[in-house]
């Protein structure tokens, strides 16, 4: 029976969905491994720093082979490196890998992923899209070189959705929308859940600077940090061209951080991962600079502010997922 790749690689893309922006200054990856035509695994890279997704891949579907192996032990990638290059025994040979993003050529933080892949000798490894990376790109030429069979271009505009932000702010500045609402539309007072404010709080630890209007500041004396997981509270840049605010509220308490009071939104192209929180005057205001908006939804139905103002922005909605009952939709500006 022919294998379907689409169907293998939404996989690894759905899983890539669930870190997105959380692996700044990483991409997004997700991947998913099928031995002898069964589903064994679907892992990602989960933060900078960590394991590729590959590597994260790899050992999972080694364990449910061999559960009480030692690798269960190892976290680092060079330890799963070391112990799949020595204990592998073939193990790969009838399987094959599908990953959103071409396995990285180069040793940084981690080790090289192609390197690890041509030692293990899988049988088949489907690619949704190239990397752009000049540095960390070449993983295809290198498996090919070995006689490993590479397939490349399977989903390759979901792949690019998900690649985008990397794109990005790779070279420039990437800025997102951050806005939660009730499916009614209502923005005002406390809309999300525990469990969504706990992934507010990792993007604003991953983020280079944070941008809030100032009439949020004044009336919401908002802290604006990253507790819920004791990160790294971002810089802040409050929008307002009047300079006017009570310094003894909690946002200018926080240690560590910078606090720039600004009537000039050129300012945030002088950072590469940008955060915007607010409702839709400022997404109005913004609508020229957005890459993304991040929409949260909560299954809730009540009477406040609702969003009726008309922003004219075209964007398309690239994927939803959700955390618990509420969704989370990215939406992309439309080229």
């Amino acid at each position: 029976m022919k294998i379907d790749d689409n169907f293998y690689m939404k996989l690894a893309i759905d899983e890539a969905w669930k870190y997105q922006l959380l692996t700044y200054p990483n991409p997004a990856v997700g991947c998913v491994i099928v031995k002898d035509g069964k589903l064994i695994s679907i892992e990602a890279h989960k933060e900078s720093g960590m394991p590729h997704a590959e590597v994260n891949a790899l050992k999972a579907a080694y364990l449910v082979e061999y559960p009480n192996s030692l690798l269960k032990m190892k976290n680092s990638s060079h330890e799963i490196h070391d112990f799949l290059i020595e204990n592998h025994n073939g193990y790969f040979n009838d399987c094959e890998i599908y990953v959103t993003l071409e396995p990285c050529n180069h040793i940084g933080k981690t080790p090289s992923c192609a390197n690890l892949l041509i030692e293990l000798k899988p049988k088949r490894v489907v690619i949704a899209h190239e990397d752009v990376n000049k540095v960390a790109s070449g993983g295809i030429q290198t498996l090919e070189a070995v006689n490993i069979e590479v397939s490349l271009g399977c989903m390759k505009k979901e792949a690019y959705d998900l690649l985008y932000p990397f794109i990005k702010w790779s070279s420039n500045t990437f800025i997102f929308y951050k806005m939660a609402q009730t499916l009614n539309g209502c923005i005002d007072g406390s809309v999300s859940s525990k469990m969504s404010q706990l992934y507010v709080h990792r993007l604003r630890d991953k983020v280079d600077l944070m941008l809030i209007g100032g009439n949020t500041v004044r009336i919401d004396k908002p802290t604006l940090d990253a507790r819920y997981i004791a990160g790294r509270a971002p810089n802040i840049m409050i929008y307002s061209k009047n300079k006017i605010f009570d310094k003894n509220i909690p946002l200018f308490k926080v240690p560590n951080r910078q606090v720039l009071i600004s009537g000039d939104l050129f300012k945030l192209l002088d950072y590469k991962f940008v955060m915007v929180e607010g409702v839709y005057n400022l997404m109005n205001l913004l609508k020229e600079k957005l890459d993304y908006i991040v929409l949260i939804v909560s299954p809730k139905i009540r009477n406040g502010i609702n969003a009726l103002i008309d922003i004219n922005i075209d964007f398309e909605i690239v994927h939803e997922n959700y955390l618990g009952e509420e969704k989370i939709m990215y939406l992309k500006r439309m080229v």
